[in-house]
């Protein structure tokens, strides 16, 4: 009895070790008290809170990473819930966008009351927001753009040169803000609205869904097949192409270092996808979502990726989505960098690496000729030992490099691929 007892414990013990890391491995819904049939149209965080924008029944709250949800609707009449567009946090403060004529809501206290703040104008409706910290920059639903500077106590409108549109997203990169209209392309502005000209040559699709950047690269996510997809501009809206993500609605942008996530939602093509390469390659995401999932909004917190779908939140490791996946959590006695496995490779090969405290890492890829041609990892990350997959598939046989370097501490070491 007592050996029947213990292989019992011992295949519960497997059993639920076994799913925990299937679901580190995958996505997994979030839903609790939301229900698993709402749309979560946008997602942000504020420090540990995440909270989740649905079209249906108002905003919602998780202290926990998603594992529970708290509604936060106070202040908030229950007509305006089905008109939620767009969330930002701005310092202390979060703001909410309502189309339909429903104006702005900011709330101080996280999410526990709002208060309408539409002083400088009267029945207007916004879908997007978005702030520099002094700046606040509201995209109008009907027309034009809001800027408030004074945490929306006032609003006054910079609309000089937009067209009569409806502006669906808006990011500011560096000196320059750009608009993403629908059906009228992208705009831009490097004195924060107060003149905006057309950025949107080689935009064949003109619904702009949602914008984002990554450095100095701005990418846009565009409506209607054939022509949807994600576009990029290397020259700050000054022309546009698209990369080999088509054929889809792309709803959702976001990205962390050199990671670029794209949220689809399509009859052709729905669901995540991740490019390490300035959408070059794209690389589905999908594992653990249902069928035909669509997403709306991806947001990166707290180590973790975030999915705003049309079946509530759904939450992932970042690390394991891009490709990393930590061996053990033992603190090692040193940094250091291990030679790739298998050597030679083809087409892919593995580096595992040794972290003895909290560090910044950054792996990057070269070739005989000294380019950085791939960067693996480019994130902090806590002590351990972590493994990451390198896939050269569109790359020739030949020597390559890749290095190390973090805190204090750096190396190199080479490989080769024989196809």
């Amino acid at each position: 009895m007592k050996k029947l007892i213990t292989v019992l414990l011992a295949l519960l013990i497997f059993y639920l070790t076994f799913n925990i890391e299937n679901c580190r491995c995958q996505w997994v819904q979030m839903s609790d008290v939301m229900g698993t049939n709402q749309i979560a149209y946008r997602l942000v965080s504020n420090g540990t809170y995440i909270f989740a924008m649905t079209i249906g029944t108002g905003v919602y709250r998780s202290s926990n990473n998603g594992v529970n949800w708290t509604a936060v609707n106070n202040g908030i009449p229950i007509q305006q819930i089905a008109y939620f567009r767009g969330i930002i946090v701005n310092g202390n403060n979060i703001f909410l966008g309502l189309s339909g004529g429903y104006g702005i809501y900011r709330s101080s206290d996280n999410g526990n009351n709002w208060i309408a703040v539409n002083n400088g104008f009267t029945n207007q409706g916004f879908n997007c927001l978005v702030s520099d910290g002094t700046n606040i920059f509201a995209g109008n639903s009907w027309s034009g753009v809001y800027l408030s500077t004074n945490n929306g106590a006032n609003w006054n409108s910079v609309s000089n040169g937009l067209p009569s549109a409806t502006i669906n997203s808006i990011i500011i990169n560096g000196t320059n803000i750009f608009a993403g209209t629908y059906m009228n392309g992208v705009y831009r502005s490097t004195n924060n609205g107060g003149i905006w000209t057309y950025a949107g040559t080689g935009l064949p699709n003109q619904i702009i869904n949602c914008l984002a950047s990554s450095g100095t690269n701005i990418f846009a996510g565009t409506d209607t097949a054939g022509t949807g997809g994600v576009y990029i501009s290397t020259n700050n809206g000054g022309s546009w192409s698209q990369t080999s993500l088509n054929n889809t609605n792309v709803y959702g942008l976001t990205s962390y270092g050199s990671n670029l996530f794209a949220g689809t939602w399509s009859a052709t093509i729905s669901g995540a996808f991740l490019s390490t390469n300035n959408g070059i390659n794209w690389i589905n995401k999908n594992q653990g979502f249902n069928l035909n999932m669509g997403v709306a909004s991806i947001l990166f917190a707290n180590n973790y990726l975030f999915a705003g779908t049309n079946q509530s939140v759904w939450r992932r490791s970042y690390t394991e989505a891009i490709g990393i996946k930590q061996i053990s959590e033992q603190v090692p006695s040193k940094y250091s960098l291990e030679q790739n496995y298998p050597n030679p490779f083809n087409p892919s090969t593995n580096i595992r690496y040794e972290l003895p405290k909290n560090s910044f890492v950054k792996i990057v890829v070269f070739d005989m000729l000294g380019r950085e041609i791939e960067t693996l990892v480019n994130e902090k990350q806590s002590a351990g030992t972590y493994e990451v997959t390198w896939d050269a598939t569109k790359y020739p046989s030949s020597v390559y490099f890749y290095r190390l370097t973090t805190d204090g501490f750096s190396e190199t070491k080479k490989m080769l691929m024989i196809k």
